[in-house]
């Protein structure tokens, strides 16, 4: 089997336990089996660690796609400034959606039964939801087009929050008063929007100057402006000291991976 090959085929089975931990979510919230309290461990390390994978690896690996003739730097001469307009894309590409189409949906159970009581209000924020899952699946997609390490840190960074996504979509569901089924056919939607990315990724591999750093800036907005906060409303130092570990998880492999 030659190394593309190779590459496509881890990418399907990150893709399954990206998509099953979405599913899972949702099983557990339909049968009242997890606490959400457990969920806030799980998105504050996913902030830190995703934040850092953002900053330290896919950031810098556009940069290098640019500097190498890759679009989308190619198109400007060489001036890889021109990435940090695509990243900037991808962060508002995400806003866009939540404070339009998807304005009221938090990561952890839904406790506002008001902002959810009308269908309508669901379905924006199983939409918005579908969003951050698509650019997940592109986001692991184009880090294994660039290398199995890269496609693998931004795996973990994704998998950490695939169970809240999970969570937070069947709560919305059965806040609107859908069944348990539709509760986990949601989140399992949400699984599917994961493969999708990354099949249409790996069709489309020659964009993959432009997709890692879209992609990049989707990553940055979801651990900064919706993970981060929401580890922030709890009191105490406890969680932001999760965050932080989070970051240290990311540089200690980092590191131990190229020594």
């Amino acid at each position: 089997m030659d190394p593309q090959s190779k590459r496509i085929l881890l990418g399907a089975l990150l893709g399954l336990v990206a998509a099953g931990a979405n599913v899972l979510g949702g099983v557990l919230v339909a049968h009242r089996k997890w606490s959400d309290h457990f969920l806030k461990y799980f998105i504050a390390v996913g902030a830190g660690f995703m934040l850092a994978t953002a900053v330290l690896e896919m950031i810098p690996e556009s940069l290098a796609l640019a500097s190498e003739g890759n679009a989308p730097a190619r198109t400007v001469g060489g001036d890889t400034s021109v990435v940090f307009l695509w990243i900037l894309a991808g962060y508002f590409l995400v806003h866009f959606f939540e404070h339009t189409v998807a304005p009221h949906f938090h990561f952890g159970e839904e406790h506002h039964h008001d902002e959810v009581a009308h269908s309508h209000a669901s379905y924006a924020a199983l939409l918005g939801l579908g969003i951050h899952t698509f650019f997940d699946g592109v986001a692991i997609a184009a880090g294994l087009l660039v290398s199995t390490w890269l496609g693998g840190v931004i795996f973990l960074a994704i998998a950490l929050h695939k169970l809240p996504e999970g969570f937070t979509v069947a709560s919305l569901m059965m806040a609107s008063g859908k069944t348990q089924r539709v509760a986990v056919l949601a989140s399992a939607l949400l699984g599917a929007m994961t493969l999708l990315g990354m099949a249409l990724m790996f069709l489309v591999r020659g964009s993959i100057g432009y997709a890692l750093p879209v992609s990049a800036g989707v990553t940055l907005y979801v651990a900064a402006t919706d993970l981060v906060p929401e580890s922030n409303r709890e009191p105490g130092a406890g969680m932001g000291a999760l965050v932080f570990l989070g970051v240290a998880i990311m540089v200690g492999l980092k590191y131990a991976f190229h020594f």
